[in-house]
């Protein structure tokens, strides 16, 4: 079911009174005022807080099911992944997936007795799932965006016993939807296109499963891995656009894709909304945009630091989402591509514009 994200706008309005402010307040206190039984109210800041719990109320919305946020993307995969493993545990994730969450497996969860195995995206089914407890998915995969058949994944580790975690933080709600396609748990960085703006740090977990979500829960507030009030606001401000900014962008990925394909510069390029793109099939079947994510691979590793340095609409970042188009070499964080492997995500300029000072970037090397 597509979010309906004009009512999201006036979840907090159509609870207002007379002379209540119309824009979401900013709840600023570790301490409240408790006397006598505190059942039922605000206890502490790192139990809960408002600005969280109105936040939370809007996710839950985009998400249709229930949602808790994190200080991060990484806060919200650890408290799932926490959540839901133990000794003893297997783990499957991808191995061509966003590398922080190998770095997770591998140095903390392996060393706490969870076994952990990493397939690659395009042969991620080989093998079955038969024994693993949790299946971690990423689709599409960052920075590959190789995309995977959820459906048929989350029926399959079901018929296997276990549970099906999903990062959507490249499609976000408005573009992919894997509770309705099976998955158990999604996770994503809302520092990206959720919040939009790069100016905050936040991630949340989403679940039908109340079991799974009373366990995060319990390791949010037992950990101290809570949002901060001020993060919280932003994202809410943040989401308040994100219907419009996130339009905007992946319209404009599909405009300069094509485009980028045609270009003598550049060797290869991935964007899922290409008809010869080898997502384009899941794509059509799974998501409703193709995302503002692509690639393109130049000659060499110096021609792809000459476009990214020079390309005045273009900050050369890590991370993605904002409303300023970013890209950089994903090979320099240790990530199996080629050196001249640049993702490029697309912002919120007028895609003319941009398109300009992109060709003329590529035109010059």
């Amino acid at each position: 079911m597509a979010p309906k994200t004009g009512e999201m706008l006036h979840l907090r309005g159509n609870t207002l009174h007379a002379g209540d402010p119309v824009a979401l307040p900013l709840t600023q206190s570790s301490m409240f005022h408790l006397p006598g039984a505190p059942d039922g109210l605000p206890t502490y800041g790192r139990v809960d807080n408002p600005t969280w719990q109105h936040l939370e109320h809007v996710l839950a919305h985009l998400e249709d099911a229930p949602c808790l946020t994190f200080p991060s993307g990484m806060g919200a995969i650890s408290a799932a992944l926490f959540a839901t493993l133990k000794a003893g545990s297997r783990l499957l994730i991808p191995s061509d997936g966003y590398y922080v969450t190998r770095v997770l497996a591998d140095r903390f969860l392996s060393g706490l007795g969870v076994s952990v195995t990493e397939r690659p995206t395009t042969t991620f089914t080989e093998g079955g799932f038969d024994g693993f407890d949790v299946v971690f998915v990423e689709s599409p995969s960052n920075p590959g965006l190789d995309m995977l058949d959820l459906p048929a994944i989350a029926s399959a580790v079901r018929a296997a016993g276990g549970i099906t975690i999903a990062d959507n933080t490249t499609l976000t709600p408005l573009g992919q939807r894997p509770l309705d396609m099976g998955i158990d748990v999604v996770v994503a960085s809302d520092t990206k296109a959720m919040g939009g703006h790069s100016d905050l740090l936040m991630g949340h977990v989403a679940s039908h499963n109340a079991q799974i979500m009373e366990r995060v829960e319990e390791w949010r507030r037992v950990s101290g891995a809570i949002p901060g009030p001020h993060e919280a606001w932003l994202l809410h401000r943040g989401l308040e656009t994100l219907d419009v900014r996130f339009d905007r962008m992946c319209s404009s990925a599909q405009v300069l894709a094509e485009r980028l394909a045609e270009h003598p510069a550049v060797n290869e390029i991935r964007y899922p909304g290409l008809p010869g793109d080898p997502s384009h099939t899941l794509a059509k079947a799974q998501t409703a945009r193709f995302g503002f994510l692509l690639s393109i691979t130049l000659a060499s590793e110096d021609m792809a630091e000459a476009f990214i340095n020079t390309c005045p609409m273009l900050r050369p970042a890590t991370s993605f989402g904002g409303v300023h188009s970013s890209a950089e070499r994903r090979a320099r964080w240790g990530d199996d591509v080629d050196p001249a492997f640049i993702r490029l995500s697309v912002g919120c300029e007028p895609v003319e514009e941009l398109w300009q000072a992109i060709e003329a970037s590529l035109d010059a090397l």
